[in-house]
Order: C-alpha cells, then sequence, then structure tokens
C-alpha cells in the first residue's frame, strides 16, 4: 500500500476583477492566462454582487465547443435557454452541467431585478476523443445533492464521492469531484485523491490553513492550488472557512483556446469559428 502524502501548496493567488457576457462584473479566479496548472480544468469565475447592475444583462445566447460549464448557483436564480430545447431556471442551491461537446448555442439570464446574486462557472476541458460528442445537459436540484455533517465540518457533494456519498452527476470523463465545504472553527478536514490528480480550493467565506508547512491563513478570494500527494488537508483556528473544493483527472492535452471555445489545434478552432459564422456549427436536432 502506498503511504499517505499530505499535499504541499504549489500555488496562491487571488481571483482578479473582469467584465463578461453583455456587461456582468466578476471575479475570475484563474483563466486562459495558464490553462494547463489546472488541467482538466480551464476556467473559474465568481459572481456576486447585490447591485442589479452589476449581473442585470446577464449572457445573452453564445456557442461552446470542446469543453463542459458548470454553474453553481448559491443566491438567486438564473434561466437557461439552449439550442437543444432546454431550459429551466437554476435556483439557490442548484446546480447546471452542460456538456458542450460538438457543438451547443445556450444564454444564462437573471430571473430578478434586484437582490444577491452569487453563483461559479466552472469550465471543464474534454479530452480528444470526446470534444466532439453529442451535447448533452442536465439541471441537477440542490435536494439531488448529498451532505454530511459532523461536529468538525460540513460537506455537499455536488459531484464526486466523499466517505461514500456519491454526488447526482456521474460518467464523466476527467472524474472530477466538486465539493462545498466549511469546516467548523478550531476543526480539520482532509480528502483522500489520486496522487496525480489536479486539486484546488477557492475560498468563500472566513479563514483557514491550507498547508502543514505554514501556519499563514487564507481568506475569501484566495485559490489554493495543490502540489502532487494523496491527501489534502484544512483546519481552522478560531475561524470556520467555506470553500469549494474541486479535483479532476488531468487530461495532458495541447489546448487551443479562443472565446467560449476550447479545442486542440488552431485547426480546430478555425473550422469551428467559420462553421459558427456559416451556420453549421450545430451538429444535433432539437
Amino acid at each position: 500500500m502506498m503511504p499517505m502524502t499530505i499535499r504541499k501548496i504549489k500555488e496562491i493567488t487571488k481571483s482578479q476583477q473582469t467584465m463578461e457576457g453583455a456587461g456582468v462584473r466578476l471575479k475570475r479566479a484563474f483563466g486562459n492566462t495558464s490553462p494547463e496548472k489546472y488541467d482538466p480544468f480551464l476556467l473559474l469565475d465568481d459572481f456576486h454582487s447585490d447591485n442589479p447592475n452589476d449581473y442585470i444583462k446577464g449572457f445573452p445566447s453564445h456557442p461552446h465547443r470542446g469543453i463542459e460549464t458548470i454553474t453553481y448557483m448559491i443566491h438567486g436564480e438564473m434561466k437557461h435557454k439552449d439550442s437543444m430545447g432546454n431550459g429551466g431556471i437554476i435556483k439557490s442551491g442548484d446546480v447546471q452541467w452542460m456538456t458542450a461537446g460538438n457543438g451547443i448555442v445556450h444564454s444564462e439570464m437573471p430571473c430578478q431585478e434586484d437582490g444577491l446574486m452569487w453563483g461559479f462557472q466552472l469550465w471543464a476541458n474534454l479530452p480528444s476523443t470526446h470534444k466532439m460528442m453529442d451535447p448533452r445537459y442536465r439541471d441537477i436540484q440542490e435536494c439531488d445533492m448529498k451532505t454530511l455533517e459532523t461536529d468538525a465540518f460540513f460537506v455537499k457533494v455536488i459531484c464526486g464521492e466523499y466517505q461514500g456519498l456519491k454526488g447526482p452527476v456521474q460518467d464523466i470523463i476527467t472524474q472530477p469531484s466538486y465539493f462545498d465545504i466549511t469546516v467548523n472553527p478550531n476543526s480539520e478536514f482532509r480528502y483522500e485523491l489520486n496522487e496525480k490528480f489536479t486539486i484546488f480550493a477557492y475560498i468563500l467565506e472566513g479563514e483557514g490553513l491550507f498547508s502543514d508547512e505554514s501556519e499563514e491563513q487564507f481568506g475569501k478570494d484566495h485559490l489554493i492550488l495543490w502540489d502532487q500527494g494523496t491527501e489534502v488537508k484544512i483546519r481552522t483556528k478560531e475561524n470556520s472557512v467555506r470553500f469549494l473544493l474541486i479535483s479532476g483527472k488531468p487530461i495532458n492535452e495541447p489546448i487551443a483556446w479562443y472565446g467560449p471555445i476550447v479545442m486542440n489545434t488552431d485547426d480546430e478552432l478555425a473550422i469551428a469559428f467559420k462553421e459558427y459564422r456559416e451556420g453549421t456549427f450545430l451538429k444535433h436536432k432539437k
């Protein structure tokens, strides 16, 4: 049996303000400046505001190919509509998991004109063998997600498995795990995983210690990327900490990325945009 090794921190960054969609102000934890670091993940955006001017314009109709987009709402409601005929409202606590595959066009627009809107969009890459798979869409309600609460922590399993609790999203190529975790004051949380899988945490609230090497605490908007190892450990002192913990199997393939489309080569990108201009982008029927 392989000995357990606690992962060390590889990099600590902080999300940066940017604008996307038709004018949505958000914070980007990571994106296309160095996507290989987070393989198989490409992007993580945090949209969080109680000012309608920051989110009201939403994300009008736009294409995707070669990736999966995972939208997780904590507060507020977003309406989804896509070229396959899917439509629905992502409410507080819910998740939308969309596999763009060979191409999909969709929109995500707010269903509210005031109040707090807080959610996340994660992009996961697809390997070359699945870039052109048929698109699919799944709405996952909060009531369908498993949770575990102990004296030390609370875990909501969106995808993957923790202590026998499996998330409602299965059969994803990169074997991702996606947890929403709160560790109580003066407590500890551990998670075992394949030593070569990528894993990172994005902190939502509070502060905690994410390494055995240091007593330095990190708080809101910090992204913790770990090095290789078989286990991560998060500790707290007098305050609790809430964070997203996301991991997956690296693809280790070339990334050709422009806008909402991610392929393996520039030629594949050119074909995708040519098809979009010429009206042959969509391969599916409603």
